[in-house]
């Protein structure tokens, strides 16, 4: 039965049946058969079909919050009988924005120097698809803002306040201040993060504040991207000053701090809302508590 649900998670995943055959290793009338002995079990009809998929029924949707939930649940249990017989193991999943993926490593260094069996995926994502991932199960632990009403729902720690510099290259436009302001800012030539990014929803309110004209020139979801574009297409970024501090900036590249003002949004780590986490989160959780500030 658990491996049917999960071929109802890859199949609403893939969106193709025969993509979904081959993410989960077997074969396509395998993955059809499997799919048909559930709907059997569950006296309903759960996908749409025809010469090809069509989406999943109103039950099937249904099927499918029970199916991530149930498919978790017993992830949780068999991680929960390993750690018993050999200590805490495991595949940690987490998401995180753009702006943050250079700090995750403060998080999972120590963690894996002391849970030496415990791996990791890290997936650069949105704010929001963060929330979506994790509600789906498809995460396990994502670092987001925490300003964020989307969160009522979900546990939460701040682990860092976010600041802002400049980047640009020497000999460029303010290359040698101490400082500069969200109006100087504007009038460069930029690169920033893409229109879904919340980070680039902060900084649209910030460089356009009272109407304010800016350009953004190149925009993208990789941080290290913009950094590249930065050093040969003669633009500049605008990054978290504690994200530019750990990639250590290479010359050219200066960071230059943002004032006028000097504005903050804390980041933090965020999972589901759970009377009883897997071994692996909850570990995560309490030793990111202890690491404080990252």
């Amino acid at each position: 039965m658990i491996d049917k649900l999960e071929y109802l998670i890859a199949l609403s995943g893939e969106k193709h049946f025969g993509r979904a055959a081959d993410r989960l290793g077997i074969t396509q009338p395998t993955l059809s058969a499997g799919i048909r002995q559930l709907e059997e079990r569950l006296g309903t009809t759960l996908v749409n079909r025809g010469s090809r998929y069509r989406g999943l029924t109103e039950e099937g949707e249904r099927a499918l919050a029970w199916a991530r939930r149930i498919t978790d649940d017993v992830r949780t249990m068999r991680e929960e009988i390993k750690t018993v017989k050999r200590g805490l193991s495991g595949h940690l999943r987490i998401g995180a924005i753009p702006t943050s993926l250079a700090v995750v490593a403060k998080l999972t260094a120590p963690f894996h120097q002391k849970y030496e069996n415990v791996t990791f995926e890290i997936t650069s994502q949105t704010a929001t698809e963060i929330i979506a991932a994790i509600a789906n199960f498809e995460i396990d632990v994502g670092l987001t803002y925490v300003d964020d009403e989307r969160l009522k729902k979900l546990d939460s720690h701040v682990l860092y306040e976010e600041h802002y510099c400049l980047v640009t290259r020497k000999g460029s436009e303010f290359h040698d201040r101490e400082e500069v302001t969200w109006e100087e800012v504007a009038t460069l030539k930029l690169g920033l993060l893409s229109s879904t990014m919340r980070n680039r929803q902060i900084l649209n309110r910030h460089l356009g504040a009272g109407g304010r004209p800016f350009r953004a020139v190149t925009e993208s979801n990789s941080m290290v991207a913009l950094l590249s574009q930065t050093r040969l297409a003669g633009i500049a970024t605008v990054m978290p000053y504690r994200s530019a501090a750990v990639l250590g900036l290479a010359d050219p590249l200066v960071a230059i701090p943002i004032t006028g003002p000097d504005v903050g949004y804390r980041i933090g780590l965020v999972t589901a809302r759970r009377e009883l986490r897997p071994p692996i989160v909850a570990a995560f959780w309490e030793e990111s508590r202890l690491i404080g500030p990252v």
